[in-house]
């Protein structure tokens, strides 16, 4: 299988599952391309703006998107999704990935309001996550590799919920950007 051939079947997951909605107003795959928008309109490196494309792309293996409403469960979608693309792209993107939980974590605890800005879904899978991190936990996440980049992706996840009509790009317009930061 080549690179080109990773980044279309993850694109193909996305295509065939982003209608779902995960207790947010916007499908996964507006929530996705959305994020991606931010990052590449912000001057993101375009590994970074492949992880917003696809930081969540664990909650659609395996139904992992539906566990915490349906289940009261975290699915780990970022640890899932992290280890899927792996096989594709390199710690640039899959990083970022596997910590933007973290960082919801660690912006609670360092950022006063930001706990009251989630929204009410990101706010219960908080919960099943772990709540915010301890301040100690907090110094330790930050210092860590690619903890930044979480942060940054993590506030774009957080805008990209928002129903903004404007901002309509395809998944055919990050393909190339996919290819280039993929590993092959």
């Amino acid at each position: 299988m080549t690179a080109a051939d990773g980044v279309d079947a993850v694109l193909g997951l996305l295509r065939a599952r982003g209608h779902e909605r995960y207790g947010e107003r916007v499908t996964q795959l507006d929530h996705a391309l959305q994020c991606a928008s931010l990052a590449a309109g912000e001057g993101a490196a375009e590994t970074l703006v492949a992880a917003a494309l696809l930081h969540d792309y664990g909650h659609l293996i395996d139904d992992r998107g539906h566990m915490a409403e349906r289940d009261g469960l975290d699915g780990e979608h970022e640890a899932v999704g992290a280890a899927a693309l792996a096989a594709w792209f390199g710690p640039a993107v899959s990083q970022p990935v596997a910590l933007h939980v973290a960082a919801k974590r660690y912006l609670c605890a360092a950022e006063p309001g930001y706990f009251e800005a989630l929204s009410p879904a990101s706010q219960l899978s908080l919960e099943l996550q772990g709540g915010p991190f301890a301040l100690d936990a907090a110094a330790a996440f930050i210092a860590r590799p690619f903890a930044e980049d979480a942060v940054r992706l993590r506030r774009w996840d957080d805008w990209g919920k928002a129903i903004e009509p404007g901002r309509r790009s395809t998944l055919e317009s990050f393909r190339e950007t996919l290819l280039r930061v993929a590993r092959g």
